[in-house]
This record gives C-alpha cells, sequence and structure tokens, in this order.
C-alpha cells in the first residue's frame, strides 16, 4: 500500500508544478485585458455548467430512474456523460463556426456524419452493456471496491 501512497503523491506533486508553471505563464504573457477576458470566459462556463449541463444531467437521470430497466440506467447514465461531453466539444465543428471561404482546408469534413457514428457506437456499447447486466441479474461488480455498481456487498 505504501507505493500506491507515493505513487498517489507524487503524481499530486507533478500535477502541482505543472499547474503553478501554467498560471505563471498565463500571468507573465498576457495583459490585463487578456486575463480578464480568460476570468470572465471562465465564470461564465462555471455558470452554463452549474446552471444547465448540471440540471439537464440531474433531469435526465430522474427521468432514467423511472423509465429505464435497473440493469440499462448505469449504461445509460456513462453513454449520457459521453455523449454529452462529446457533443459540446464539438459543438464549433457541427456549427461550422472559423470556416472560411477562402481556406477550404478549415473544416473540410462531414463533422456531423462523424458525430453521428458516435453516437451509433455509444448508443450500442449502452445497449450491449444492459443486456450483459440484464443477463448477470444487474450486477456487474465494481473494480476495486468489493461492491456491485449499485453500492451492495457482493
Amino acid at each position: 500500500m505504501g507505493g500506491v501512497s507515493t505513487t498517489r503523491s507524487a503524481l499530486g506533486a507533478l500535477g502541482l508544478l505543472v499547474g503553478v508553471y501554467g498560471a505563471y505563464l498565463l500571468l507573465s504573457r498576457q495583459d490585463l485585458d487578456q486575463l480578464l477576458s480568460a476570468a470572465i470566459w471562465l465564470a461564465g462556463g462555471v455558470l452554463v455548467h452549474d446552471g444547465l449541463v448540471a440540471l439537464a444531467a440531474l433531469g435526465l437521470v430522474a427521468l432514467g430512474a423511472r423509465l429505464l430497466p435497473a440493469a440499462a440506467r448505469t449504461p445509460a447514465a456513462v453513454g449520457f456523460v459521453v455523449l454529452g461531453s462529446i457533443t459540446i466539444l464539438a459543438i464549433p465543428m457541427l456549427g461550422r463556426f472559423g470556416a472560411k471561404d477562402d481556406n477550404a482546408t478549415l473544416l473540410d469534413r462531414n463533422y456531423g456524419l462523424g458525430w453521428l457514428g458516435i453516437v451509433v457506437l455509444v448508443v450500442a456499447a449502452v445497449l450491449v452493456a444492459s443486456v450483459l447486466r440484464a443477463r448477470s441479474g444487474g450486477r456487474a461488480a465494481g473494480p476495486a471496491t468489493g461492491t456491485d455498481v449499485e453500492g451492495d456487498p457482493s
């Protein structure tokens, strides 16, 4: 167990050093207007997450808890998180923000089709995981806790 603790401490220290270096770069290479703009952007991200994304996630979880069978709830929640994250990251490409008529190499793919392919793969994985959980009685063992995914002892 000492090795895990030492590794975690080393990774934590490394993360702290990288964060301090990033803060130094941010503060030393930007003027006040750029820092203020970054702070507003970050605050806006927190507000959008807490005011919209988190509430939508909680609403979907509550709806899923009522409508989905027990074996499908965890896979559906994972699928929602994956698709939500991918969709948010893909919004600039899906909306073709930044495309320029004089540069055909920018946004040169059918990103909607690529996004749809990922949706199909994630939905298929959710369905397969739901079927496997249903066949095993809905009790998929947690990796290192000795409890199933629902929190009951194995």
